[in-house]
């Protein structure tokens, strides 16, 4: 009788313990769930130097989103950030679904008459070397530049792979230096009456050099008629004032 009773106790001892460890992975599991739930929203992480622009494009443009100043390192006054240093802001000239266009941090400390902005694809797109460059990119960056530069001053320029600093695609909205159409002339250029026939032309005058990396200048030549010359230097350094120092 006292070893069926001493049975019957370890029977009931064990139960006990696999009810408490039950209960226990329950409540764990709660602690768990409600942890997820109520961590709150942090800032966005480390940005790599060479996404900065895109990260600009895609998470500073519209400063009505929710968390926008813990998500752009880069915020637009109109965010109301609490942050006003000209190279820690974000001035958007234009945007649209497909692009947007910002000051340049060139300009940054420059007389009021300088003029460098960009023009940059709201989504992915690394550069020349990318398939999915888009023809777009070009009749926005020409109307955004009109309303700041001069129609037969404006240089819109893309920089070869070999000589930019950033993986997101980027047109230069520049003027052009004072004999740059001379040297421009000794380039070969090509011409187009389409701005949205500007990659296709620059395709083609790239494979007649033998390029496979490649920048791009586009200027005005006539009132419908573009000028595109293709090098395998930096274009925006050669034939424009990209810099006011």
């Amino acid at each position: 009788m006292l070893l069926k009773k001493r049975k019957q106790s370890s029977h009931v001892l064990a139960y006990l313990i696999m009810f408490h460890k039950h209960y226990l992975k329950i409540i764990f599991a709660a602690i768990l769930i409600i942890g997820l739930y109520s961590t709150p929203v942090l800032a966005a992480g480390p940005v790599a130097r060479s996404d900065i622009l895109l990260h600009i494009a895609t998470q500073c443009v519209d400063s009505s989103l929710e968390n926008y100043c813990s998500q752009c390192m880069s915020p637009r006054l109109e965010g109301h950030c609490g942050v006003n240093e000209c190279k820690k802001t974000t001035d958007v000239w234009a945007s649209n679904d497909q692009f947007m266009a910002m000051r340049d941090i060139k300009m940054c400390g420059c007389p009021s008459g300088f003029v460098h902005g960009l023009a940059i694809p709201r989504t992915v797109v690394r550069g020349v070397e990318d398939p999915k460059k888009p023809e777009a990119i070009w009749q926005f960056a020409w109307e955004t530049a009109l309303k700041k530069i001069e129609p037969e001053s404006i240089a819109l320029v893309v920089n070869p792979q070999a000589h930019r600093s950033q993986n997101q695609l980027h047109v230069h909205l520049l003027r052009l230096s004072g004999n740059a159409r001379e040297k421009l002339a000794q380039n070969t250029p090509s011409f187009v009456d389409n701005l949205e026939h500007v990659w296709a032309a620059a395709n083609r005058a790239a494979a007649a050099q033998g390029l496979s990396d490649y920048g791009v200048l586009v200027a005005q030549t006539g009132s419908h008629r573009f000028m595109v010359v293709v090098t395998e230097f930096s274009p925006e350094s050669a034939f424009t004032e990209w810099a006011c120092y």
